[in-house]
């Protein structure tokens, strides 16, 4: 009787071992259906993938700091542009000062 049991629960184990593998294929079939409708409705609501939104963040960062660097740049050659206005602005004062006196006393 012992052969008999044994066999009786190699069986039920062995139905068990299969009853568990099919229920892995139904669940990894489901997760595939599942991805497959997630990813179908994404790109229906033209969502954007991680990768195209990192590089264009990556983009942004650049560019910010091209722009911080070229304003500081801007605000360099406008100091520079006054100074050297500055520096020219007296002469023609003086200039057309003097040329004012000059048909004063004509």
């Amino acid at each position: 009787m012992n052969s008999g049991t044994n066999r009786i629960l190699d069986e039920f184990a062995k139905l068990v071992t299969d009853a568990a593998g099919a229920a892995q294929g139904v669940r990894r079939e489901m997760e595939t259906a599942f991805r497959a409708q997630a990813e179908k409705l994404l790109n229906s609501m033209d969502v954007v993938q991680r990768e195209d939104f990192d590089a264009v963040r990556e983009m942004a960062v650049r560019a910010r700091t091209e722009n911080s660097a070229l304003i500081t740049r801007i605000e360099a050659l406008e100091a520079r542009l006054a100074k050297i206005e500055e520096a020219s602005t007296p002469k023609a004062a003086k200039s057309s000062s003097a040329s004012t006196k000059s048909k004063d006393n004509s």
